[in-house]
């Protein structure tokens, strides 16, 4: 048995000794190892076995100088080197040791990565077979761009192209962000996205047992309060009324129109088809389908500009799906080029869902409840953040309200002395007979406040 005393009151040990419980046919028993480091123990069995008379338990090795005895001692002194190499390897590299990294690497189990870069590749590796399976091809290239954003990091800020999980902290992660809102030129939200991804990858390594404690457990970023994107109602007339030279813009223009008319987000456009277009019994159509993102039903309309587009691109069909549409970085790319040339800043595809639940839907009177149905959200808060009320709605309201109570009086019940009393409360002290009801030959209840008042504040009242 060897035994070492490290810094940071640190133990390890190797314990040798034979499995009693189990004797083979031929009498002898298994020669198994325990490694102890740190009060947690894991058990290695080797392939070495000998008869019980030749263990000597206390010193944990054969007794005699038989053939048999001297082979267990050598495989013992061999494994006992393994085993110290491997401690001292993974001390040096990861700044502490478990028992179980080290059984581990005595068995020939590969290493989990020791650097941020090797760890994200791995991920991104993993998250690459789960695709079309229980995962979204949009979420994996979200992270293989965080994963260039990391990089160029690296690159910047350390003249390297990897760092040690080891070498995180609290400096690294504020580069960072200072990093993608600077040389990035990103927003709050994009910020926090890729914060959140590299929170990930620490509480990856913590699991893989490579990092003891996350370094960024206590860092929360900051996650912008959510609003409404939608664009100005001459904003949006401004973008119908534009027609594009270019075919390309052409189509990412028509195809942000029909989903301001039908809600639909750009993950679900590029998956409608011909089974998602029904008809009602009245003859009027309407897309019925399960969105994407979380899988809820919904129901829309489909109204006449909708129904012009879909004809308009009938040509252009090669299956059953309605569009063909383009990838989502190209159709990103080519819906700020069209905003640009309507003189509209950091237009995006996803505004066209929230002029749906502003212009198209909430300011011509429909219920957000419906609103809530037709956008497919679970929770009526989130239709909220997309239908807004606008001025005109408002106004286009307290006008309706104007002419329904035009020529009506409201009635007020209230008793006609009282009201006086509280609306003109000089006059009060000319009808003080009105104002207190006597109680009693000493103090009279005021009606205003409904409490006993003495002669003396009566006196003074008046």
């Amino acid at each position: 048995m060897e035994t070492n005393n490290n810094k940071r009151r640190s133990t390890f040990a190797i314990l040798f000794y034979i499995n009693r419980t189990k004797v083979r046919k031929d009498g002898k028993c298994q020669l198994l190892c325990k490694i102890s480091i740190d009060a947690e123990s894991q058990q290695v069995g080797t392939k070495v076995s000998l008869d019980p008379a030749l263990w000597d338990s206390t010193g944990g090795c054969a007794k005699g100088r038989s053939r048999a005895a001297l082979e267990v001692n050598e495989a013992i002194e061999r494994l006992t080197k393994k085993i110290n190499d491997h401690y001292h390897q993974i001390r040096g590299s990861l700044g502490y040791v478990t028992a179980e990294l080290v059984k581990n690497a005595l068995n020939g189990v590969a290493q989990k990565p020791l650097t941020l870069m090797k760890l994200f590749e791995e991920h991104n590796a993993e998250f690459l077979q789960r695709v079309g399976v229980d995962r979204g091809r949009a979420m994996y290239d979200v992270y293989r761009v965080s994963y260039k954003h990391l990089s160029a990091f690296l690159r910047k800020k350390f003249e390297a192209e990897d760092i040690s999980l080891r070498s995180l902290d609290l400096d690294f992660y504020d580069a960072y962000d200072l990093f993608l809102r600077t040389d990035k030129e990103m927003g709050q939200k994009t910020v926090h996205q890729h914060l959140h991804i590299l929170k990930k990858m620490t509480r990856r390594a913590v699991g893989q047992g490579t990092l003891r404690r996350d370094p960024f457990h206590t860092l929360h970023p900051a996650l912008p309060p959510l609003r409404s994107r939608h664009l100005k109602l001459e904003e949006l007339e401004r973008i119908m009324a534009y027609i594009p030279k270019r075919k390309n813009l052409q189509r990412v223009r028509d195809w942000f129109i029909f989903s301001t008319f039908t809600g639909l987000a750009y993950a679900d456009l590029r998956r409608l088809s011909d089974e998602h277009i029904v008809t009602a019994p009245d003859g009027s159509q309407w897309i019925e389908m399960r969105r994407k993102k979380t899988g809820t039903d919904f129901r829309v309309p489909l109204m006449d500009v909708p129904l012009r587009i879909i004809e308009k691109y009938r040509h252009e069909r090669t299956g059953e799906r309605i569009f063909n549409t383009y990838c989502r970085e190209y159709m990103y790319q080519r819906i700020k080029e069209l905003g640009k040339q309507c003189g509209i800043d950091n237009l995006t595809y996803h505004q066209s869902r929230h002029c749906f639940g502003t212009h198209i839907t909430l300011s011509m009177g429909v219920s957000i409840g419906a609103v809530q149905r037709m956008m497919g959200h679970e929770r009526g808060s989130t239709t909220e953040i997309y239908a807004k009320v606008t001025d005109r709605k408002i106004e286009e309201d307290m006008r309706g309200l104007r002419a329904r109570t035009a020529g009506k009086t409201v009635p007020l019940h209230e008793d006609e002395q009282l009201r006086a009393a509280i609306r003109f409360p000089g006059s009060a002290r000319q009808m003080n007979t009105n104002v207190f009801v006597k109680r009693d030959g000493q103090s009279k209840t005021c009606l205003v406040c409904r409490r006993e008042k003495t002669t003396d504040e009566i006196e003074r009242f008046r």
